[in-house]
């Protein structure tokens, strides 16, 4: 007779944060092995999320079959001084068995503070009961500092309010966000903002041309191009490039070559296994659309229009992270996301993506020479939507 193992229950939270969700972990909740980075933590964290799934749908698991809902995150008290808490992201591949630690999401970064308030891990003397506090969040993969202000009414964490985000439904509490020093120091990049040291370049990619590209580290590495170079507009919705395998193929091409160039990898083979950064976007002009859920876009209503693409495919709204870049980028005079937005200094930017608008503050200095941006400034949201037990099988 065989002999079948129970499943485990490990403590998590669901939530969404901005446009995202995702599972929520205490690190001290993990099993004994999976606190640890490496194979016991990924393998844990793949058949939470229900991946590999040669399927694509995640039926098995807590993953939503889309990039913005294949998430996971592991927070804890800080270990680094002047911060509350520390908050490991990981984007879990749909199709393939491995878990991608490369880079931040800026989406869920909403929902850490409200998180780590929540389960104990905030010094209660730092919390007001009625106000908002300041959550100072240590961001491990990319070691940055983001600082989260999060609404509390009568000693928790405020969830509910009248606050709106395009690609969210319902309205919630405002979060509002501070990307300290975003321009991100990616292994390989030097820690430059534009780590080729040109504000546009001249990217070849092979099959497609050469192609005039801003490629920036701010938020997550992004590469932008001009949207009519790939023969778009920018008005884009997700269901004229995602259901076009040709178009994806390309974008795909152009993500690995321009990774190449921002020296995040080596051989334009490794781009494969690095599905998370860089990040792939394209920008035009401000012009009329009808958004994903039919409201009307005014041409008036925003500075450009900016489509993204996230884990190869085109994001329905936009990634928190990207939108860091494109706030810092259009702070910087010459780039293709300032000067689509009409060129000239400016302190924020309202981009229309296909769910609707989205604003970002960043401002630039130029120190030496060099480009810098202090931090950049957005609101999201976020709410808890499950909480208990996330259980697996104990074979894992």
């Amino acid at each position: 007779m065989m002999s079948f193992q129970p499943q485990i229950k490990v403590p998590a939270t669901y939530m969404r944060g901005g446009t995202s969700k995702g599972v929520f972990f205490r690190l001290q909740d993990l099993p004994e092995a999976a606190q640890q980075p490496g194979a016991a933590r990924d393998a844990l964290l793949l058949r939470v999320i229900g991946s590999p799934d040669p399927y694509g749908k995640q039926i098995d698991g807590m993953g939503g079959a889309t990039s913005s809902t294949s998430k996971t995150v592991i927070v804890s008290k800080s270990t680094q001084s002047g911060h509350d808490v520390d908050y490991l992201f990981g984007q879990v591949s749909i199709d393939q068995a491995f878990v991608d630690w490369s880079g931040n999401c800026g989406n869920l970064s909403a929902a850490v503070g409200p998180f780590a308030i929540s389960n104990g891990l905030v010094d209660p003397s730092r919390l007001p009961k009625d106000g908002i506090a300041t959550i100072h969040i240590w961001q491990a993969n990319i070691q940055k500092t983001i600082i989260a202000h999060v609404p509390m009414t009568n000693g928790a964490v405020q969830e509910t309010g009248d606050f709106e985000l395009d690609g969210v439904t319902f309205p919630a509490a405002e979060v509002q966000l501070e990307f300290m020093d975003p321009a991100a120091e990616e292994e390989g990049a030097g820690g430059a903002m534009f780590p080729t040291g040109q504000l546009v370049d001249d990217l070849e990619v092979p099959g497609v041309g050469t192609l005039k590209a801003t490629m920036i580290n701010a938020g997550i590495p992004t590469i932008f191009v001009n949207a009519e170079a790939i023969d778009y507009t920018g008005t884009e919705l997700q269901e004229a490039i995602n259901s076009d395998t040709k178009a994806l193929a390309m974008f795909e091409t152009i993500r690995a070559y321009g990774a190449l160039r921002m020296g995040l990898i080596k051989d334009v083979s490794e781009a494969a296994k690095r599905q998370h950064t860089p990040k792939v976007a394209f920008v035009a002009a401000s012009k009329e659309y009808v958004s994903s859920s039919g409201k009307v876009v005014k041409t008036s209503d925003v500075d450009l229009l900016v489509r993204a693409l996230s884990m190869g495919k085109l994001h329905h709204a936009m990634m928190g992270t990207a939108a860091v870049a494109i706030g810092t980028a259009a702070a910087i005079p010459g780039t293709l996301v300032n000067l689509a937005a009409g060129g000239g200094e400016r302190t924020a930017v309202r981009f229309g993506h296909p769910s609707g608008t989205l604003r970002v503050g960043a401002e630039a200095v130029q120190e030496h020479g060099e480009w810098q941006v202090k931090k950049a400034i957005m609101s999201r949201s976020a709410r808890v939507l499950m909480e208990g037990w996330v259980r697996v099988p104990a074979t894992v």
